[in-house]
């Protein structure tokens, strides 16, 4: 279902903060946010059976959008198992540009959006050049982010992923996980530039934190975040 500003939605019933109620008629103003929701309401404007809070998207990784297919089917090698995938996702990787990034991330949000989605966590580990050098601007990757979330209008929680280690035994970075990695004072003054950023967004828009895991930071980092 889709409205426009000034438009008014009537609901047979609707899940509010409290819970269900029976016919409510709920008014979009003219920015396109809920203006008033009236419980006991006469039937008016678009009329729907049931309607809820737009749902999240609790887990995206948007550049995955743009593999999708490469990876649904077995490979030429006997060894081919469920993580073949990981190696075709690095491969895939190391192709994307900042503005590859950023196109993906407004097509998939654009996706949500129509979907019925009203926001998405977007955890974001893709920091860097191919070949691991930083961007002139370390957050380059997530202002990306934040401007596919500027031009679709979803609402975002961005949650720049910590990822320092190849492993649990603290091997180095593969060379396809190179573009995700930070140690620790890097990661750090990467997500305050990405806070920095993050202020063009609505005020609903918040940046988190996203260490990977025990494979890949150690247990101080952990500490610190």
């Amino acid at each position: 279902m889709s409205t426009v500003s000034g438009a008014t939605v009537f609901a047979e019933k609707a899940l509010l903060a409290d819970g269900w109620a029976e016919n409510v008629a709920v008014s979009i103003g003219p920015d396109g946010r809920i203006a008033s929701v009236e419980r006991d309401a006469q039937p008016i404007g678009e009329r729907v059976g049931i309607l809820l809070p737009a749902p999240v998207n609790l887990h995206s990784h948007a550049f995955q959008r743009a593999m999708a297919g490469m990876s649904e089917r077995r490979g030429s090698e006997s060894r081919d198992s469920f993580w073949t995938w990981r190696q075709i996702m690095f491969r895939f990787l190391d192709a994307l540009t900042p503005e590859d990034v950023e196109a993906i991330a407004a097509f998939v949000q654009m996706e949500m959006l129509e979907a019925g989605y009203a926001a998405v966590g977007e955890f974001h580990y893709l920091h860097h050049q191919p070949g691991g050098a930083p961007y002139a601007n370390l957050a380059e990757m997530s202002d990306r982010i934040m401007a596919a979330a500027s031009d679709t209008g979803i609402g975002l929680t961005h949650l720049p992923v910590h990822y320092q280690f190849g492993g649990c035994d603290g091997r180095p970075l593969a060379a396809g996980q190179i573009r995700f990695g930070n140690d620790f004072d890097r990661f750090q003054k990467l997500h305050e530039l990405a806070s920095e950023a993050l202020k063009s967004l609505p005020d609903d828009a918040v940046i988190g934190v996203a260490p990977h895991s025990l494979r890949a930071v150690d247990a101080d980092s952990l500490k610190k975040a």
